[in-house]
């Protein structure tokens, strides 16, 4: 029979094995998504007077942000993270429409439903996160009213969409403390980020009532619905691999006829569609299913898994409806929001214990092994011991 000591090395081996296992597979599926939504470009690309560029340049800032997220999520969850919440509060801040050099005479500013709402959303996020993390009462009050500050920032700039979405990521993640398990969580925002995008190939396709696509386009713009009506249909002519990547300009009527623009269709599921067919659609889709089991799979606590969701399908959402996806700190802090997620250190509880006898709060991969119980020690007396010693002269 083997010993406690014997037994609980056991124990600890079979939960670093099977935590490294829980890590390790979303990683190999985030290599594979990424690789294949480069692949997919460069084959979208070929032959034609196409411009892939911008899609390899995404793919690398998301996965750039990603790793430096898991990096400083070892080192530093809560500080990395509040540092991530300034930083794309300043970024958001430092320009009119969140970064430098946007147009700022196009019909539908990026403002509105682009760089600077989706820069806002992800700052409420990280500072969301930084507080789920935190440890002492003062320091998660202090995150969460950076939170607060972000949202109210995102009001004076004049960002009406920034400012419900980023309501949205707070209130969701205040709620998150209270939920138990993650998976209904994450389940929602997938269940939400396909209706919004669903709704905007429904608008695209004008499938959906008279009275309720008039409703629409007092929000959306005319110009930016005849913009999804010439996406819908390069997708009709192009289901399989598209006109080409960063073509969208050079074949949409309502480009052409448009004085400023800058060549988008301003919705990333109908761009996808448009540039690169139905497989490049398919896969935007699989990279954020990749964040979401990514999420799923995470040691971190459920409140710091459903903030960061809350955050990636708010941004889901305006890349829907809006080009935030066409700016580089945009998708870098993306991938930095769901590296900090899931990023694991050797302080988190679901580490292995340094006590040889781990319990059930320190072993969250299910229940510990059966161990039968030692037999009680006897007393010793003059019977119990030896022949051979007993009374020697």
């Amino acid at each position: 029979m083997a010993t406690a000591p014997g037994r609980s090395s056991a124990v600890r081996e079979r939960q670093e094995r099977e935590l490294q296992e829980r890590g390790s597979a979303p990683d190999a599926v985030g290599v594979v998504v990424l690789g294949c939504c480069a692949a997919w470009a460069l084959i979208s690309a070929a032959g034609r007077d196409a411009r892939p560029e911008g899609v390899l340049l995404a793919v690398l800032a998301v996965a750039a942000g990603y790793a430096c997220g898991r990096i400083c999520g070892t080192l530093l969850p809560v500080t990395a993270a509040a540092a991530a919440a300034l930083g794309g509060l300043g970024l958001a801040i430092a320009s009119p429409h969140g970064v430098p050099g946007v147009t700022t005479m196009a019909p539908a500013p990026p403002g509105h439903t682009g760089a600077a709402a989706a820069l806002l959303v992800l700052a409420t996020g990280a500072a969301c996160l930084a507080a789920s993390a935190a440890g002492p009462v003062s320091v998660r009050l202090v995150l969460r009213l950076l939170a607060v500050a972000v949202v109210c920032t995102s009001l004076v700039l004049g960002s009406v969409a920034g400012f419900a979405a980023a309501t949205g990521v707070l209130l969701c993640s205040l709620a998150a403390a209270r939920v138990r398990h993650r998976l209904p969580g994450l389940a929602g925002f997938a269940l939400a980020t396909a209706l919004v995008a669903g709704g905007s190939w429904a608008v695209a396709q004008d499938a959906l009532p008279d009275g309720l696509t008039v409703s629409l386009q007092g929000q959306l713009t005319q110009h930016r619905m005849q913009l999804w009506h010439d996406a819908a249909a390069l997708t009709e002519q192009h289901p399989v691999l598209g006109a080409g990547p960063g073509r969208f300009g050079d074949l949409s009527p309502t480009v052409q006829q448009s004085l400023y623009s800058d060549g988008k269709p301003h919705s990333a599921p109908l761009q996808q569609a448009a540039e690169q067919g139905f497989v490049g659609a398919g896969l935007l889709g699989a990279l954020y299913c990749w964040m979401l089991f990514g999420l799923w799979r995470s040691s971190r606590s459920t409140a710091v898994v459903l903030s960061a969701g809350a955050a990636l399908t708010a941004l889901a959402a305006l890349a829907s409806v809006g080009n935030p996806l066409s700016f580089t700190p945009v998708t870098a802090g993306a991938g930095l929001l769901a590296g900090l997620a899931t990023a694991r250190r050797a302080g988190d509880p679901s580490y292995p214990s340094a006590d040889p006898y781990p319990t059930a709060e320190t072993f969250p991969l299910g229940p510990l092994p059966a161990v039968a119980p030692l037999p009680p020690a006897r007393a010793t007396g003059p019977r119990d011991t030896p022949p051979d010693t007993r009374h020697r002269a």
